[in-house]
């Protein structure tokens, strides 16, 4: 998602600027509205825009996750929040957090709300920004942080499990490549030369792949090019409106992953939601929170929908199911929390079941990926093999 800076004001007229994550100004626009604000601009913060950058540096997860505890231990053992966000300032090694760390000290000395210094730097999650507002209110800000902590413990730990999967069938993937194009841009072209220097007559199959090999070696260059070019293009086209739908649409509709990518989807909103419940957030508010962070677009929009439709009156699984996005098992679970009254219960075990699946349905496809490239090697040089070494063959019988 890209980022937008946006100009505000609330219902008492006062004015002020905050980041936020989306897909397009319009989307952007539209969200903050429905939250009750007086939205005055929209403006995209990138390489490309004029808006000033905010951050100092990126925050890496595994120091904010650190310095949460840190402070949650501080609070637990009664030191002010002022006191404690001192003392992790003076031992913190992340150069980055710490200058973000000292403007929330001098902004809380200034008067403002813990959750107000925080949202003020633009870097960290709504998420986190909303739940310690909702820690302030309800005069309990040790639990709501606990939560959070815990949240941020299984996102993590999941992503990481993810990540692991991942790395083998890249390599795997990268290694084909590289074989691929070295075959092609380099081995075949040598035996091109070697042909040519024989004078013989070439079978058509050796003559396709010759072509293939001799035009691959002289626009390889202008080939990279062009792809570094589009998938830039892409990149940018993807934070405009028809260009998310696009992509998202051709995600989702893609076999296996877009199904993985939708329950990946499902279990981050269920547990967003199941956090932000527990920690205090109505219903709305969590679901719009928890929403603005999809990464896919068609789930981020239904959300939204679903949000307008709660508002009204409406049940939240009554809500979900109307947008036809959610798996039936998924909104038939969160139906039977809010019947019983144990909806952020309900949540956290749909996010479990649907994170367990995700995994599972990883793990088969990963099991696939390595047969499927050995056999399209195998097909390839074999294929490879056969045109160039086919004529020697052709030479050596003629010679008999």
């Amino acid at each position: 998602m890209a980022e937008f800076l946006v100009k505000i004001a609330d219902e008492r007229g006062h004015v002020s600027e905050q980041l936020e994550h989306g897909y397009s100004e319009s989307e952007v626009r539209e969200r903050v509205s429905q939250q009750g604000y007086l939205v005055y601009s929209v403006k995209p913060r990138g390489m490309f825009s004029g808006a000033p950058k905010l951050s100092r540096g990126r925050i890496r997860p595994g120091s904010f996750l650190v310095f949460n505890q840190q402070f949650l231990t501080l609070i637990r053992a009664g030191l002010p929040i002022l006191t404690g966000i001192e003392l992790l300032i003076k031992r913190q090694k992340d150069e980055s957090l710490k200058a973000v760390l000292e403007n929330v000290r001098d902004r809380v000395k200034g008067g403002e709300l813990l959750s107000d210094a925080f949202a003020a730097q633009n870097m960290f999650p709504r998420m986190y920004t909303t739940t310690l507002m909702a820690g302030e209110k309800s005069g309990n800000l040790e639990e709501v942080l606990s939560r959070y902590i815990a949240f941020q413990r299984v996102a993590m730990s999941f992503k990481k499990k993810l990540l692991v999967s991942l790395v083998y069938p890249t390599l795997l993937v990268s290694v084909v490549l590289i074989m691929v194009v070295f075959l092609v841009t380099y081995v075949v072209p040598q035996f091109a030369k070697l042909f040519e220097n024989l004078g013989a007559k070439l079978p058509m199959m050796t003559v396709f792949m010759l072509a293939i090999g001799t035009t691959a070696q002289k626009y390889v260059l202008v080939f990279f090019a062009a792809l570094a070019l589009a998938v830039f293009l892409l990149w940018r086209w993807k934070g405009t409106d028809r260009g998310a739908e696009f992509i998202d649409r051709a995600l989702m509709a893609f076999p296996l992953i877009g199904e993985i990518r939708l329950k990946y989807q499902v279990a981050s909103l269920s547990r967003m939601l199941s956090t932000l419940l527990q920690g205090g957030i109505p219903l709305v508010p969590a679901m719009e929170t928890a929403g603005a962070s999809m990464t896919s677009r068609k789930v981020l929009n239904g959300v939204a929908r679903a949000a307008s439709r709660v508002r009204e009156g409406q049940g939240l699984a009554r809500s979900l199911e109307e947008q036809r996005i959610f798996p039936d098992l998924a909104v038939e679970m969160m139906e039977v929390g809010e019947s019983t009254g144990a909806l952020p219960a309900m949540l956290n075990s749909v996010a479990e079941f649907y994170e367990e699946d995700v995994q599972t349905a990883l793990g088969a496809a990963m099991a696939l990926i390595e047969p499927i490239l050995l056999i399209f090697m195998a097909v390839f040089v074999g294929g490879v093999l056969i045109s160039l070494y086919l004529p020697i063959f052709t030479l050596g019988a003629d010679v008999h």
